[in-house]
């Protein structure tokens, strides 16, 4: 499926004309699809292709070693998460994945009372360091999208700006093994829909990720080359009483003669801060759209959907 593709320079360039065509085609390709495609956004391919590298030496460590790297009472929001761990909501079946997240860095006495410390990965040179100038680049590239986003919904531009500002953003890292055996499932990670705003994914490692379309057909979704893919999540569809749409998504196993590969892939979670607000817009209910969500946090959200996915209790 060709997913729109929109390019961040034009939002960022200064030109009001381009800006509102980016606005405009960014919100409707929201709408209709939840998924686009982002040229010129500002993460660098040194760093992307750095991340990859210090991700690919951690997943090649022994077990013993990683295990070294999970947290008890975590909820896999830092360190690592082992093997089948994590479920998608609604699923008893564990995805075929271990993962790795780095979340918020303490830069202001906020972060710093409400956010527990990064684990640090000593065995590999630059590990953290480089999570760390990833996340930065994410959180900014998110902040513009959202941007735009806020102008498309009427808002004022930097709407989302103080509640993303030391945001429970999370950058998760995540291996799926070769398949070393006959699957019980062709689905790698179950169809689900991400918690958060909006989601940055750079380019995959391997094929797999599909979307389900209107139609309700699942579409294979690739990134090009120097794009990312940035999906609406849950908590913007709630905040807009599903104008914007969080898309459903799933891993698929790859063709038997790739089995013997690993799949990498880096998505960056943006969240805001706990105690946003995603009551619905007043500007996204009318007659023909009545409010379908009841009122809560962030946190409050957030909590719900680690239990429904296994991670906490």
């Amino acid at each position: 499926m060709s997913i729109p593709t929109v390019d961040l320079a034009e939002f960022l360039s200064g030109d009001q004309e381009q800006k509102k065509k980016f606005v405009q085609k960014l919100g409707e390709a929201y709408e209709e699809v939840g998924f686009v495609s982002v040229k010129n956004h500002g993460i660098s391919d040194g760093l992307i292709a750095d991340l990859y590298k210090y991700v690919q030496q951690f997943f090649s460590l022994p077990l013993s070693q990683k295990k070294k790297y999970e947290l008890a009472g975590m909820a896999g929001q830092r360190g690592y998460t082992s093997f089948g761990t994590e479920h998608a909501k609604g699923s008893e079946a564990p995805d075929l994945k271990e993962f790795f997240q780095f979340g918020q860095v303490s830069q202001s006495v906020y972060s710093k009372q409400n956010y527990t410390s990064n684990v640090q990965v000593d065995q590999i040179v630059h590990f953290n360091s480089t999570f760390e100038e990833a996340f930065r680049a994410f959180e900014n590239s998110g902040k513009a999208l959202l941007r735009a986003i806020a102008l498309y919904l009427g808002l004022t531009e930097n709407y989302f700006d103080e509640h993303i500002a030391d945001g429970n953003s999370i950058l998760r890292a995540i291996h799926y093994p070769p398949i070393t055996e006959e699957p019980k499932s062709a689905i790698r990670a179950e169809q689900h829909e991400d918690i958060n705003l909006i989601t940055l994914l750079v380019g995959a490692s391997a094929d797999g990720l599909e979307i389900l379309n209107r139609q309700g057909d699942w579409v294979p979704v690739t990134s090009l080359p120097e794009q990312i893919v940035v999906n609406v999540g849950d908590m913007l569809q709630r905040l807009t009483n599903n104008r914007l749409r969080s898309t459903t998504h799933r891993v698929v196993n790859p063709k038997r003669e790739f089995w013997h590969t690993s799949r990498f892939s880096i998505p960056f979670f943006l969240h805001p801060k706990a105690g946003m607000s995603l009551k619905c817009l007043e500007s996204c209910i009318d007659k023909d759209h009545p409010k379908v969500y009841d009122d809560c946090t962030a946190g409050e959200y957030l909590n719900e959907r680690l239990v429904e996915i296994g991670l906490k209790k």
